[in-house]
């Protein structure tokens, strides 16, 4: 303390000093602080120009592939994202979700409804309860992507792309849609007794195919009629049909494909009146996309203008 008080004292006499002699003279109103901008400017890359043209341009987004720590959550360690794993990423999101919907609903409403701004890391939000954080969505504004230096290990598999990445997409999405415009309140009296809140990804929750008997479409559709809403959403899309017809069945067995119909019918009749789409064209046209993917007809190395 007697330090601090020390060097305040000494500052304050400095400056009585000058005061005291420059009293007289003028001040110019040119600041004395300069900043050298070139050591600030960092050259575009083939992405930057590349985002500029197909993200900007086109969609009025931004898409950081740079780690920025104010866009990162304090409360996980995450990394940057590889450039030539952001690369694949940005091609991945542009084909599959918003090129998908400008096919379905028209780019007018992409670009006016998708978050102007898109943020990857390099590893996933890894969280103390065993599970990890794919993806999250900010105030209609932000959609978080993680996990994107582990890419590779997924482009081959359909299954693999929706579960980590593409899924997660579309269910950011719908909470974004959501705020805008809400859904019905009656959507959660369906299965109104079964959410669990944080315990979904606990025994017996998350055990196998305890979710589709008991009404939902997955573990963490569990958590809440929001989480629900946008897991019936974006699990439809994103899933071929024979693979959601196994799911109702195993429902159907347990006296809940019932309920999960319910749900479907809700979300398929809010996307109709509220946006105007109808998901089961666009899952149609997601699936094509997707498996435009998997066979490598799309080369999402391919930023070339």
């Amino acid at each position: 303390m007697k330090k601090i008080t020390l060097i305040y004292t000494l500052v304050l006499g400095l400056c009585g000093a000058t005061l005291a002699g420059c009293a007289d003279e003028k001040l110019s109103s040119e600041s004395v602080i300069t900043v050298d901008k070139r050591k600030h400017t960092i050259p575009p890359t083939p992405l930057d120009q590349w985002l500029e043209r197909y993200y900007e341009a086109t969609y009025n987004i931004s898409f950081k592939y740079r780690y920025e720590d104010i866009e990162s959550n304090f409360n996980y360690y995450t990394v940057p994202a590889d450039y030539n794993m952001a690369v694949k990423m940005a091609n991945l999101v542009r084909y599959s979700c918003l090129e998908a919907f400008d096919e379905v609903a028209g780019i007018h409403f992409t670009k006016a409804n998708f978050p102007k701004l898109i943020y990857i890391t390099g590893n996933w939000e890894y969280r103390n309860n065993g599970t990890f954080i794919l993806g999250t969505a900010e105030g209609g504004r932000k959609i978080l992507l993680a996990g994107t230096n582990f890419i590779d290990r997924f482009l081959t598999s359909a299954e693999a792309i929706n579960t980590y990445y593409l899924k997660t997409v579309y269910h950011e999405f719908t909470h974004i849609l959501n705020q805008t415009k809400p859904y019905s309140a009656d959507f959660k009296l369906v299965t109104g007794t079964g959410y669990v809140a944080d315990k979904w990804s606990e025994v017996p929750y998350a055990t196998t195919n305890y979710c589709f008997e008991h009404g939902f479409i997955s573990a963490y559709a569990q958590h809440s009629d929001v989480e629900d809403f946008a897991e019936m959403f974006s699990i439809y899309v994103t899933s071929a049909p024979e693979k959601w017809e196994k799911w109702m069945q195993i429902a159907e067995a347990k006296g809940q494909r019932e309920k999960i119909d319910s749900k479907l019918e809700y979300v398929k009749n809010y996307m109709r009146t509220s946006w105007n789409i109808d998901i089961d064209k666009l899952r149609e046209v997601y699936l094509r996309r997707e498996n435009d993917i998997v066979t490598g007809k799309v080369v999402l190395s391919d930023i070339s203008l």
